[in-house]
């Protein structure tokens, strides 16, 4: 969207300073000439590409101001954050909770927050900056985590949970799975999360280095986070996900479209 910006800018600037002239002139000679008037309305008239720049700019010009600093769409392409996000979830990104960036070379122009424990923050993944990756927050910079019997500690202290109730997670067509929803409390936020149940399997241990965060999927078992990759680096960070504002059920893809927009999770804040 940068490069249309520019190109969209760069063509009607350009007309305006050199082009708009020039027709002038050649507009002012036609009429001393005694040219026809449609001769001289043609001599006058800007090419349909500048025309199509000139009404396109302040479209994509308001979009890429909405996009790079208040608010950005993202799809939730996996389960990893269930029950919180489905896939086929379509949700808004704040851009500036942590820090307004200019987009594509990621230098921070100002300074407007930092992730909080708990929050649903969308990140470049650091083994591969090009890929989004959306999960919450747990560790904070300094912060000493504790994984043990899939169960967080967080500085000595247990993030308390309580069972919920079961969950038969549909992974895909008539494909069910059971599992169990939990709630999880990290203090200012609560939430629910899907694990299979407890385990006696070895801890695992963890120190949040500076200008670092932790972060874990709410779906424990299922999710590709900062247990097997690492932390997550400040200047990574593309902004705290706020609302689903669309949701598509991937799973039933035989049914009408209609039916398939799950109506009850559209408009939901995320927590």
């Amino acid at each position: 969207m940068l490069i249309l910006l520019v190109i969209a800018g760069a063509v009607w600037g350009l007309d305006r300073l050199i082009a708009v002239p020039a027709r002038r002139r050649s507009a002012q000679e036609l009429e001393r000439a005694g040219e026809s008037a449609e001769s001289i309305d043609k001599a006058r008239r800007e090419p349909i590409m500048v025309e199509y720049a000139r009404a396109f700019f302040p479209v994509i010009l308001i979009v890429f101001v909405l996009r790079a600093f208040i608010a950005e769409p993202f799809r939730i392409p996996s389960g990893s954050m269930m029950p919180s996000l489905l896939a086929g979830d379509f949700i808004l990104v704040s851009k500036s909770s942590y820090g307004i960036r200019f987009p594509g070379i990621n230098i921070k122009l100002f300074d407007s927050g930092s992730p909080r424990r708990g929050d649903v923050m969308v990140f470049r993944y650091p083994d591969n900056p090009s890929v989004n990756y959306i999960k919450r927050t747990i560790g904070l910079p300094g912060d000493h985590i504790v994984y043990r019997d899939k169960r967080v500690y967080i500085n000595g202290k247990l993030m308390p949970q309580e069972l919920v109730q079961p969950y038969l997670l549909r992974e895909s067509g008539e494909r069910l799975t059971e599992m169990q929803k939990w709630t999880e409390d990290l203090g200012e936020v609560q939430h629910d999360l899907l694990k299979y149940g407890d385990s006696s399997g070895t801890a695992l241990e963890y120190k949040v280095p500076e200008g670092h965060y932790f972060v874990l999927g709410d779906n424990r078992d299922r999710s590709n986070d900062s247990r097997y990759w690492g932390f997550v680096p400040e200047d990574h960070l593309i902004g705290r996900a706020f609302m689903i504002w669309f949701s598509w059920d991937l799973a039933e893809d035989q049914k009408p479209f209609w039916n398939r927009i799950l109506w009850g999770r559209i408009g939901n804040a995320i927590r």
